[in-house]
């Protein structure tokens, strides 16, 4: 440390302010590039990790929501299962040419002429109601209605 000192004072005050400096701008150098910049990058890694993990997170809440949703069993079909159908294709707007009981639990229906848009989401309410759809053929009608012939079951507890 003294050769270093017995050099330095052998300086002009020039050559020391120079080197002053350039020892000030080394420490700011290293501080920056070696301590400051990696702890910048990894806070922003930990931050976009994090922001990944509440994203995946909340998916895999609504996949588990809607899966216990699917899981819970539907009430009760509070009448037959022809009464059941027929109530709900009239609220929907669908007029059932043919209803027949087909067996224990099990419906046979015909609609002479529905809209697609309009039938899917009647079909999936009577799913969520409790009454499954074992068989649904569409012929179409050539007017951009279909005719629909259905059998639907009773759900098996």
């Amino acid at each position: 440390m003294k050769a270093l000192k017995l050099w330095f004072d052998g300086r002009s005050a020039r050559e020391k302010r120079l080197l002053l400096v350039m020892g000030a701008l080394l420490v700011v150098t290293i501080l920056w590039g070696g301590i400051l910049r990696p702890l910048g990058d990894g806070l922003s890694s930990a931050r976009e990790r994090h922001a990944d993990a509440v994203i995946r997170l909340g998916q895999a809440q609504a996949i588990a929501a809607e899966l216990n949703q699917r899981r819970r069993r539907p009430p009760a079909l509070s009448g037959t299962l022809a009464d059941t159908v027929r109530l709900s294709a009239e609220q929907a707007g669908f007029t059932l040419s043919a209803l027949t009981e087909d067996g224990p639990g099990r419906v046979r229906a015909q609609i002479a002429s529905a809209r697609p848009a309009a039938l899917t989401p009647w079909l999936a309410r009577l799913e969520r109601g409790g009454v499954l759809v074992e068989q649904a053929t569409l012929t179409d009608n050539g007017d951009r209605t279909v005719g629909v012939a259905l059998l639907v079951r009773t759900r098996v507890s």
